[in-house]
């Protein structure tokens, strides 16, 4: 269901876009923005990942470097029958984690120096496990291509609108009248904004569930979960920003527990995770 909800969400965004475009210019304004999002689509497929990891400053670790960590994710990665990925550290006192990479053969996991001194073996495990399921799910990848197709059409409404405040824009011309005018100002990029992020959620919830099966126990991450969750309502990761928040286990920006249940939030809500994590354990303890 959540695979089917996330073509849906990532036609209509699409959609949108192609609509912005037809606001704005008619069939070539459409036209235009079909091929931006199909060229965004292709950046986004080859240097994402290298983008990401360089504005955390990232550093690669091999076996000699982090032995507990690389031994934790390649026995999962193994679990997931996953290509062993490439392994990062970013060093900052605030747990979290993330995955990154257009496909399980080009793929890294980066977790912070603070998740390695907060998280005790097994917590580290349920991390990773969720990270395999993104790349074994390329959530990544439709995370990226979401945000930055939701940034686009916020881009193009602040153009739109500044064009009509410097008067290159009549109320009576034939691309919509005031009323295509303010949908493509004001209702276009919330619209984005709220399916790039449902993407998002919908994508957190299947991790979840796959990670609990990778790490061989669900409770693991549920433990997680709490103990990252703590920190995020807190602190916020140095150099988190927006545009890259959808990308780790938690929210890196610091936030409250009731803005987590908006539309607007990046992530479920963490207690709602930890509860579904909690009853899979259950599930697999009765089966088991």
């Amino acid at each position: 269901m959540n695979i089917f909800k996330t073509f849906v969400l990532m036609a209509l965004l699409t959609g949108l876009m192609v609509a912005i475009g037809g606001a704005v210019s008619g069939s070539t304004g459409a036209i235009i923005m079909l091929a931006i999002a199909t060229g965004m689509n292709f950046f986004s497929y080859w240097f994402s990942d290298s983008m990401v990891l360089k504005s955390y400053n990232a550093r690669e670790v091999t076996s000699t470097d982090a032995p507990q960590l690389y031994e934790i994710v390649t026995k999962l990665a193994q679990n997931a029958k996953l290509p062993m990925p490439r392994v990062y550290v970013i060093d900052t006192d605030v747990p979290n984690a993330f995955a990154t990479g257009r496909n399980p053969d080009n793929a890294a996991v980066a977790v912070t120096t603070g998740l390695m001194k907060t998280l005790d073996y097994n917590e580290i495990s349920g991390v990773l496990g969720h990270e395999l399921a993104h790349v074994k799910h390329r959530d990544i990848l439709i995370g990226t291509i979401a945000a930055s197709m939701a940034g686009v059409v916020s881009m193009i409404a602040n153009i739109v609108q500044w064009g009509a405040i410097f008067g290159s824009r009549s109320d009576d011309d034939d691309n919509g009248g005031i009323i295509g005018f303010l949908a493509t100002v004001i209702l276009a990029p919330i619209a984005a904004s709220l399916i790039q992020l449902a993407v998002s959620r919908s994508r957190e919830y299947d991790a979840d569930k796959t990670g609990g099966e990778i790490c061989g126990n669900p409770l693991y991450l549920a433990n997680a979960l709490e103990k990252i969750e703590y920190y995020a309502t807190r602190y916020t990761m140095p150099q988190a920003g927006t545009a890259t928040a959808h990308m780790f286990i938690v929210n890196p920006l610091k936030h409250s527990k009731k803005a987590l249940k908006n539309l607007f939030s990046t992530h479920p809500s963490t207690d709602e995770r930890i509860s579904l994590l909690r009853e899979q354990a259950y599930q697999m303890h009765l089966t088991a």
